[in-house]
């Protein structure tokens, strides 16, 4: 039923039908074409002397990020040593010293936690 010049509709030169509309069609997407790549050729599109903006601005954003990531790790280290420790209290009645011993374990774990996120101390299997 199919010849070879015809596959599906398409003729063997790509297009799909003799019509004037789809050949005036395919002539303006090919000048346009051109004429786009010509202009796009000689232009950076979305950079009008604004790169150096960008850059400082997700700098800025990044650090921020760093430093709130590090005071949440400080923060929750204290409340979570803080809960677990009024919750030994409630549990064994002796009132403000499991508060207070695990308030303070739970401070020096956040603080090894920000020291070990910027970088100043290695993790403890880099160290073996």
């Amino acid at each position: 039923m199919a010849d070879d010049t015809h596959e599906g509709g398409k003729q063997a030169d790509g297009s799909r039908g003799n019509t004037p509309d789809e050949a005036a069609l395919s002539a303006r997407l090919g000048s346009l074409d051109r004429r786009l790549s010509k202009i796009g050729g000689g232009r950076n599109i979305g950079t009008d002397g604004s790169g150096d903006q960008q850059d400082e601005a997700q700098a800025k954003a990044s650090a921020m990020a760093v430093g709130l990531r590090m005071s949440s790790e400080l923060v929750a280290g204290v409340l979570g040593g803080a809960a677990l420790g009024w919750g030994l209290d409630r549990l064994l009645s002796i009132s403000p010293w499991g508060l207070i011993v695990f308030a303070l374990l739970g401070f020096t774990a956040g603080v090894i936690n920000v020291m070990r996120a910027a970088g100043v101390m290695a993790k403890q299997s880099e160290r073996l």
